[in-house]
């Protein structure tokens, strides 16, 4: 049997760039994808925040602001306006910095694929050669072991591509967790105020709300990447964090019982879905864990194949 390790060698690296170059579309169709949805919610988002302004414009000059002060309340909604515009404020900003994140990845996706715009050409030249040298050859283990190799080099970049995902589901889940303990610490001080924790209570469950807000924004990310690692192996999903509302500490100006209990239901809605999410995010990875050994066991059996075809 005729040797060609250079050519071996060779179509191993075309059809690695040729996996690369089909990895990075499915990046690119799914970042933008998540573009065009951040796009959406960036404009729901700002057209809320231009309401709580132009709410806190009126208030401060105009027939508002004299009704207001008729009634005596003008400087509590002051306060609760200006709050509520200011979490507004938070949030639009939180969004246009994931959604600069995702357009950074989708130029250097498309950066790479430019690169990688002759793969094609190139591994089908070589596979001509190697076609040639094999006819020319006529050894029924030239053609075993090349279709051997297209299947192993498969079988790896499967094995790898379970493995990235995996990798990118434990990120998301760590990321949940952090959110988790903060609306974790948020229901404790919530709990707490119910039962007359008062202005100290208050300003701890407005604390962790603002770092689970902060928290989550993380978390959304880590939650692109993983849904973009799960679409390179065949899983479509689209998961996406509740809000976390933080102008709900502006109840703080209207401070009974009624609105502490709403306070605490919201929160404790909020941590059922993340809670739902990190489930979700395990059993999936459960799932890649269970595939990824699949595939590994796999390889491991073409490995021994293609060294009992060399050694015979």
């Amino acid at each position: 049997m005729t040797s060609s390790p250079d050519l071996d060698e060779r179509l191993r690296e075309a059809a690695a760039r040729i996996r690369r170059a089909n990895h990075l579309r499915r990046v690119r169709e799914a970042t933008t994808e998540q573009i065009q949805r951040a796009h959406r919610t960036l404009a729901d988002l700002e057209l809320e925040l231009s309401l709580e302004e132009d709410d806190v414009t009126r208030l401060e000059g105009g027939l508002s602001a004299v009704l207001a002060r008729l009634l005596g309340n003008r400087e509590e909604r002051l306060d609760r306006e200006r709050a509520e515009a200011a979490a507004a404020r938070q949030r639009v900003e939180g969004h246009q910095a994931r959604l600069s994140q995702l357009e950074a990845d989708a130029r250097a996706a498309e950066d790479e694929l430019a690169g990688l715009a002759t793969a094609p050409e190139e591994y089908a030249e070589l596979l001509a050669e190697k076609e040639r040298q094999l006819i020319s050859d006529g050894d029924a283990r030239a053609r075993e072991l090349a279709d051997l190799a297209a299947t192993l080099d498969r079988v790896t970049a499967d094995v790898r591509e379970h493995a990235q995902a995996h990798r990118a589901g434990r990120a998301a889940r760590d990321a949940l967790g952090h959110v988790l303990r903060h609306l974790n610490w948020a229901v404790n001080a919530s709990t707490w105020d119910m039962f007359g924790g008062g202005v100290i209570a208050d300003l701890i469950e407005s604390n962790r709300l603002d770092a689970a807000d902060e928290a989550a924004w993380h978390a959304q990310r880590a939650l692109d990447v993983f849904s973009r690692e799960l679409a390179d192996v065949g899983v479509s999903a689209r998961p996406h964090l509740p809000q976390v509302d933080t102008r709900w500490f502006v109840d703080l100006f209207f401070d009974n019982i009624i609105t502490d209990v709403i306070k605490h239901q919201r929160i404790e809605n909020t941590r059922a879905e993340v809670d739902k999410t990190i489930q979700w995010v395990q059993e999936t990875g459960a799932h890649l864990r269970a595939r990824h050994t699949e595939l590994s066991a796999e390889r491991k059996r073409l490995l021994a194949r293609r060294e009992r075809l060399l050694r015979g």
